[in-house]
């Protein structure tokens, strides 16, 4: 099961939480449940609350601000919805843009989602040298747009409505 989204009290994104610490935040009255799964429950002796998709703290929480978002291969491939930058087919790798034996680096401008086919075809070239043009520019996305992307385990069409709305 995916992780929860936690929202602050003023509905900003701030992070996700597994089901466990998401359920132990809504019984301690430090959130509330904002969307639940439907039909899902979980149970207890005493207790049955719904299954939170997203919660929202009780307290606003003060966040510092954090002007980029960490880049991670996972992060490339939802960003790019597992499409391959190349063909446009699902794509299972990270490929560099500038290939690290010529400079360049883990970094969001610097890597698309690949295809293994097309990402072993290119090699260490450019995709210039390669003759194989980028479908979709590489972009930096927000730190909330990142963390949104953490939740999606697949391409867009499989995200759940509000996060689909909200990316």
């Amino acid at each position: 099961m995916r992780d929860t989204l936690v929202l602050n009290a003023s509905f900003e994104p701030l992070s996700t939480v597994t089901l466990n610490r998401a359920v132990v935040l809504v019984l301690q009255d430090k959130a509330v449940v904002e969307q639940s799964h439907p039909e899902l429950l979980v149970r207890a002796a005493a207790v049955e609350l719904p299954v939170p998709r997203v919660i929202r703290l009780c307290r606003y929480v003060r966040v510092p601000f954090r002007r980029h978002a960490p880049w991670s291969r996972r992060g490339v491939l939802v960003r790019d919805q597992h499409r391959c930058a190349y063909c446009g087919q699902r794509a299972t790798t990270v490929d560099h843009v500038v290939p690290k034996a010529q400079g360049g680096g883990d970094t969001w401008l610097n890597t698309v989602a690949s295809c293994a086919a097309d990402n072993h075809r290119k090699a260490a070239r450019t995709p210039e040298e390669a003759g194989m043009p980028l479908l979709r520019k590489p972009f930096v996305p927000t730190p909330t747009d990142a963390m949104l992307f953490s939740l999606a385990p697949g391409p867009r069409a499989a995200l759940p409505d509000w996060l689909a709305q909200s990316a």
